[in-house]
C-alpha cells in the first residue's frame, strides 16, 4: 500500500472532510500523514494519521471565522467580505475576487520549500491536495510529484473548459438572478484574475522548475491522475475535462456519532413543545449574518407554532439569546451530522458539506446562498428536488413558514432515491477507488 500525504488548507470546512478521507485511506492499509496548520493536529489524531505542520495561506478558520485568531489585515478582509454579502450575490463574489491573490497564493516559495522538505523526510508515493490550495498544487507540479486532487465543494471548481471562470457560478437558482450588468462585471473580474494567476504560475514555474512542463491555465491546474469530488454525480453537471479518473463520492463525512446526553435532553424538550424541529446553520463564516438568522428563527417561531428550531449562531449567540425558549435552542455550534438524523428540515447557506450531509440524511433544506460556490450548490438543490432556495438578503420572516411548508407539503419523490445513492458511497468507497487509481497510474507516472 502507498504512503500518502493529505494536504489541507487551514479551514475547518475543508480540513474536516480531508481528514475523513485520510482516515479512510489509512483504514484500507495506506500509510497516511495529514498536513495542515498546527490548530488542526487533532483531526490527524482522529484519523489515526501522522501529522505534518504546514500552513499554506495566511487566512484561517478553525470553526467559527469571527472567533479565529488572525492578523489585523485578515480580520479586516473578513469584515469586508461579510459587509459585501449584505449587498448581494455579485458584491460578495466581487469581494472574493479582490481578495483572491492574498487568499490563494500568499507564499508560493515558502510552500514549495516546505513540501520539498516534507517529501525528502517522508518520501510519500502520493499526495492528495485540496483543489483550492493553489500554491500546493503549483508546488507539486513544479516538483514533479504525483498527486490526486480533492474537490471540496461544487464540482465546477474543476473548470470544465475555456468558457468556465473560477468565481462565476455555473448556474443560478431561480431566487437569485443578478442583472446582466452585474454579471458582466463579475465575469470581467474573474477573467482578469484568471489571466493574472496564470501569469504568476508561469513565472513561478520558469524560475523554480524550468525543465518541467508549463502549468498552463492556473485555475485549471488539477491532477492528471485522479480527482475526488465530495459531491454526487448529478446528470446536469458541467462535463469535466478528459484525463483524470473522476470519483464522485456523494459525501465525505464520517458516520455520525450518537448525540450526547445534553443534546438528547434538548431534543426531548423541543419535541415536547413541538412536533417538528428545524436545524439552522449558515456555516463557519456566515453565522456572522445574525440578521438572517434572526429572520429565519422569528419566521419559524411566529409562523409555525408546531415547529421548534435549533440555531448554530457562532459568535452572534449572545445577540440572538432573546430568541431562546421552549421552542428554540441558540448555541455557538452544533453537532450537525448527528442532529440531521433527528430533524425534519435544515436551513443552510448552500455549502457543499451541508448539502451533501442533508442528502445523506434524507433531510430537505431551505437554502440561502451568499457567496462562493453556494449559488451553484443551491441550483443543484433546487433542480434535484432536495430543497427550495430563497435570497437571504430579501428574505422576510413571513417568507420562512411558506418555504418550509413547501418542503414538507411538496416532498420530491427523487430525494429518497438521491439520498440512498449518496449513502451508498462516501469516504470508504472513495478510499478504495482512489487507491485503485493510484495503483493503476503508478507513482511518478
Amino acid at each position: 500500500m502507498p504512503r500518502v500525504v493529505v494536504v489541507s488548507p487551514p479551514f475547518l470546512s475543508h480540513a474536516q472532510p480531508l481528514s475523513v478521507l485520510a482516515g479512510a485511506l489509512r483504514g484500507r492499509g495506506a500509510e497516511v500523514h495529514f498536513a495542515c496548520a498546527p490548530a488542526f493536529e487533532h483531526l490527524a489524531r482522529q484519523a489515526g494519521a501522522g501529522f505534518v505542520p504546514l500552513s499554506v495561506t495566511r487566512n484561517a478558520n478553525t470553526g467559527v471565522a469571527e472567533a479565529t485568531r488572525q492578523d489585523a489585515r485578515e480580520a479586516e478582509r473578513l469584515r469586508e467580505f461579510l459587509d459585501a454579502t449584505r449587498e448581494g450575490a455579485v458584491a460578495a463574489l466581487l469581494a472574493q475576487a479582490r481578495h483572491r491573490r492574498a487568499d490563494m497564493l500568499a507564499d508560493p516559495e515558502g510552500v514549495l520549500e516546505a513540501l520539498r522538505a516534507t517529501d525528502r523526510r517522508l518520501r510519500p508515493d502520493w499526495y492528495v491536495v485540496d483543489q483550492l490550495s493553489y500554491p500546493v498544487t503549483l508546488a507539486l507540479h513544479c516538483l514533479g510529484l504525483p498527486y490526486a486532487t480533492f474537490c471540496p465543494g461544487h464540482p465546477s471548481y474543476v473548470l470544465s473548459g475555456p468558457d468556465a471562470w473560477f468565481g462565476v457560478p455555473y448556474a443560478w437558482p431561480d431566487a437569485v438572478r443578478p442583472d446582466p450588468a452585474g454579471l458582466e462585471e463579475l465575469s470581467g473580474a474573474a477573467q482578469a484574475n484568471d489571466e493574472a494567476f496564470t501569469a504568476l504560475f508561469a513565472a513561478f514555474a520558469r524560475e523554480h522548475a524550468p525543465s518541467r512542463p508549463a502549468p498552463g491555465r492556473a485555475f485549471a491546474l488539477t491532477s492528471p491522475h485522479a480527482v475526488v469530488h465530495a459531491y454526487p454525480e448529478l446528470p446536469w453537471l458541467p462535463t469535466p475535462p478528459q484525463g483524470p479518473v473522476r470519483l464522485f463520492t456523494g459525501h465525505m463525512a464520517a458516520p455520525p456519532a450518537a448525540l450526547d446526553a445534553q443534546w438528547e435532553a434538548r431534543l426531548k424538550e423541543l419535541r415536547g413543545a413541538a412536533s417538528r424541529v428545524v436545524l439552522v446553520a449558515l456555516g463557519t463564516f456566515l453565522s456572522a449574518r445574525d440578521d438572517v438568522l434572526r429572520t429565519v428563527v422569528t419566521g419559524v417561531l411566529e409562523g409555525l407554532r408546531d415547529t421548534a428550531v435549533v440555531v448554530a449562531a457562532g459568535e452572534r449567540t449572545a445577540s440572538l439569546a432573546d430568541l431562546a425558549g421552549d421552542r428554540a435552542v441558540v448555541v455557538p455550534s452544533v453537532p450537525q451530522q448527528a442532529l440531521l438524523e433527528h430533524v425534519d428540515a435544515m436551513v443552510h447557506h448552500g455549502g457543499g458539506n451541508s448539502f451533501t450531509e442533508c442528502l445523506r440524511a434524507g433531510v430537505p433544506a431551505l437554502v440561502l446562498p451568499f457567496s462562493s460556490d453556494q449559488f451553484s450548490v443551491a441550483y443543484d438543490a433546487q433542480r434535484s428536488g432536495a430543497g427550495v432556495v430563497r435570497d437571504p438578503n430579501t428574505l422576510a420572516s413571513d417568507d420562512v413558514p411558506a418555504a418550509l411548508e413547501t418542503l414538507w407539503a411538496d416532498a420530491d419523490p427523487r430525494l429518497p432515491w438521491l439520498s440512498g445513492a449518496v449513502r451508498g458511497r462516501g469516504p470508504g468507497w472513495a478510499a478504495e477507488e482512489l487507491l485503485a487509481a493510484m495503483d493503476g497510474r503508478g507513482a511518478g507516472s
